[in-house]
């Protein structure tokens, strides 16, 4: 089949892609039932949005061929039947040729600039989506002949659409399984970092032994990376950094689970052998009914006095203390949620639980409080976690009117249970976080 390649008018330079969309079209065309081949408009068009990177088209340009499919009258795209004569001279009158005029391709494309307008014409030539039928004189129009029928026209043909509607509907589907893989990674990713957040704050109320500070200074700088312009690579490496992560925090827990289960059992047995010594002993002075009794009473043991555990109640075998139990957050994530008061510090520094307590003291009279509501908080809390306190009340600044009535608030909290340094410290850190990703995005 010879076949006759049609040129851009005036200055346009003919491009090796335009010979190439031309002549895949035409061999196309060639094909035995190519003109059975339908095509929904529409169907194709919303393929072409979701392809349109792998295509190398842009969003403008799309709605410039949006405007021309408008042009075309049916929905459907088929190519009509192509005679051999048309063929060899190279005729438009076998492709699906519209001819709108530059106005009314503007107004259509929604005000669209001239200028703008053909630099997006050509992209989709270039792109090897629609290619240029022009006339010996550049202008646009159609010929009909007897009866009325089209018999050659010049604008742009489409039929490299429908010569094209399988890869472009392959490209498609492509593109929604990255879609999907990204998006699911994405939850993935997400979730992970909400258990290791919630694992790590846990661990640090409960007080489970481990090096936290570095879970969680791991737990930030991976959460770091996170971003909305990472590809499927990228977020695949992170979200296995991640799981492994996760998998190390909850061998932790599962580790101080686990003793804390053993621990229980061997005192459950311990008072086990203990109830059956004690039955024992009940029994022994009805065994020993009638037996001479000693003719001195045994007063002490000759290494000394004996000593008396504290008489308690039969019903209550465990005393109970009033002060809340003490939990170690580290120094370091203390410092990395509440950084403003390193300013207040000897020599502007804080390298130690003394010179934070030091510090607090200071911030303690910036902010207000009293001497009786920080002796309060001394006392209840303890000198570590009373410090930190003052640091979170800092570092929230003007959220907090009263700093004296907040720090009674929750020394009453903590005498009563209820109060929990874990989460004011987790909280802090995630919308320190939350602005830093803020910045990156807004300065990136």
């Amino acid at each position: 089949m010879q076949t006759r390649l049609t040129t851009p008018f005036g200055r346009r330079p003919l491009s090796l892609a335009m010979v190439a969309s031309q002549t895949a079209t035409e061999y196309f065309s060639a094909r035995p039932g190519a003109s059975d081949t339908v095509v929904h408009k529409w169907r194709l068009f919303r393929a072409l949005t979701e392809a349109k990177e792998p295509l190398g088209v842009t969003d403008r340009a799309l709605s410039v061929l949006h405007a021309l499919l408008s042009f075309h009258q049916e929905t459907a795209l088929s190519l009509p039947e192509k005679h051999s004569t048309s063929a060899e001279a190279g005729s438009a009158s076998g492709g699906i040729v519209v001819f709108p005029s530059n106005k009314e391709l503007s107004i259509r494309a929604h005000g669209m600039a001239p200028a703008t307008l053909r630099r997006h014409l050509a992209c989709l030539v270039d792109a090897g989506l629609i290619i240029r039928r022009d006339s010996p004189n550049g202008k646009r129009f159609a010929r009909k002949g007897q009866g009325g029928a089209i018999e050659d026209a010049f604008g742009f043909d489409l039929a490299p659409l429908v010569a094209r509607s399988s890869e472009i509907e392959n490209l498609a589907e492509e593109v929604r399984a990255e879609n999907r893989a990204i998006a699911l990674l994405r939850e993935k990713i997400t979730l992970t970092r909400r258990d290791i957040g919630k694992m790590i704050e846990t661990a640090l109320e409960e007080g489970v032994s481990g090096d936290w500070d570095d879970a969680h200074q791991r737990y930030v700088t991976l959460s770091g990376r996170y971003g909305r312009g990472l590809s499927r690579a990228d977020l695949q490496a992170l979200a296995g950094e991640l799981a492994a992560l996760a998998t190390e925090v909850h061998k932790l827990l599962e580790t101080h689970i686990k003793a804390q289960n053993m621990s229980g059992n061997e005192s459950q047995s311990e008072r086990h052998i203990q109830n059956q010594t004690t039955n024992s002993s009940d029994l022994e002075p009805s065994l020993q009914e009638g037996r001479a009794q000693p003719s001195q009473p045994i007063l002490e043991e000759p290494g000394g006095a004996i000593d008396r555990a504290p008489e308690t109640s039969p019903d209550r075998r465990q005393t109970v203390d009033p002060k809340p139990t003490l939990r170690a957050y580290p120094l370091g994530m203390v410092l990395e949620a509440c950084p403003d008061i390193v300013d207040y510090g000897p020599s502007g520094e804080i390298s130690s639980w003394r010179d934070l307590a030091a510090a607090a003291a200071t911030v303690r009279s910036a902010l207000g409080v009293s001497p009786d509501a920080w002796a309060q908080a001394l006392d209840v809390l303890g000198e570590h976690d009373a410090s930190i306190v003052i640091a979170a009340i800092l570092q929230r600044g003007d959220e907090i009117k009263s700093a004296g009535g907040y720090l009674r608030v929750l020394t009453e909290k903590a005498r009563a249970g209820e109060f929990s340094l874990g989460p004011v410290l987790m909280a802090l850190l995630r919308g320190r976080a939350a602005k830093a990703a803020r910045e990156r995005k807004r300065t990136g």
